[in-house]
């Protein structure tokens, strides 16, 4: 059975940086955990930052490609440089991946690990652009596909096609 990584706060555990869960309520979701085939996984928590925290975000919204390549940082909204925390927790999404064979990953938008269409701009003033989380990246630089919780009809029928 095909396995699927997924935020730990769409599961409802409470590892935001505001210390709540962002609980999905998506039907495919329930039947996947039903199924036994999720992992939640919080890469910020697991790369060793508290609950709650700073908000963080990509320097310039450069996306978690350039902090993997060591073009951008991650900041939180304290001033404070939190990249080495997002690399480890990406590094941590991956090994928890490859361990159980994982090929897709379902992550919450918006976030500067798990984003993948969208990330903060990093002004901290709710801006968006277009770009991946530092997780997001280094999962896809993996042959890991990840989609957003709004985009699971996709995740759904890629799922289909790894379980054939």
């Amino acid at each position: 059975m095909e396995r699927i990584l997924v935020s730990a706060c769409l599961m409802g555990r409470r590892v935001r940086y505001d210390g709540r869960a962002k609980t999905s309520a998506d039907a495919r979701l329930a039947t996947w955990r039903e199924e036994g085939r999720l992992v939640p996984h919080c890469p910020e928590v697991s790369g060793g930052l508290p609950i709650p925290r700073p908000a963080a975000e990509i320097e310039g919204g450069a996306g978690g490609a350039a902090v993997l390549s060591g073009a951008a940082r991650v900041l939180a909204s304290d001033g404070s440089d939190v990249t080495a925390e997002f690399l480890a927790g990406a590094r941590s999404a991956l090994a928890v991946a490859r361990s159980h064979g994982i090929r897709l990953a379902v992550l919450k938008e918006g976030s500067p690990s798990c984003g993948a269409l969208s990330i903060y701009d990093g002004t901290f003033s709710g801006g968006r652009s277009p770009g991946q989380g530092v997780t997001t990246a280094l999962l896809e630089q993996h042959g890991i596909r990840v989609f957003t919780e709004d985009h699971l009809d996709e995740a759904a029928d890629y799922l289909r096609t790894l379980d054939t």
